[in-house]
């Protein structure tokens, strides 16, 4: 494990959790990804909302999609988060954004995560969306 992961304590399970994180940001993107990495998590990165629901659809694993809600093409967040709900119930979705939402718009079983965020804060999000 990478020093980069303060919060990790318990053992890595023999199948690591996968997160699909999606952002449009590069930087973003890849300074998540390689903290969860770190933190014992398989990783699969997309750069929108359609890039993750063509990963979603080609049955690739996944426990939880972490999003921006602000990205370009034909949905933002919200909407990648409806889509998961439709197709995919049991799938855990947290959504990120700079922008204030109103709580209308996050309803619906969706943890948001306001940015500028913690990696460890996501990280304990995660966790805690994983737990039995």
């Amino acid at each position: 494990m990478n020093a980069g992961c303060k919060t990790f304590e318990e053992p890595v399970p023999a199948s690591s959790p996968t997160v699909l994180v999606v952002e449009d940001d590069m930087l973003v993107r890849s300074l998540a990804a390689a903290y969860l990495r770190d933190c014992g998590f398989e990783v699969i990165e997309a750069t929108g909302a359609d890039e993750a629901i063509r990963i979603l659809q080609a049955d690739v694993h996944v426990d939880i999609v972490f999003s921006d809600v602000n990205m370009p093409g034909s949905m933002d967040g919200f909407g990648l988060a409806q889509w998961v709900r439709r197709e995919r119930p049991k799938l855990r979705v947290i959504l990120t954004s700079g922008a204030a939402r109103t709580t209308a718009e996050a309803a619906g079983h969706v943890a948001i995560l306001a940015k500028p965020y913690d990696h460890a804060a996501l990280e304990r999000y995660i966790r805690a969306l994983l737990a039995p």
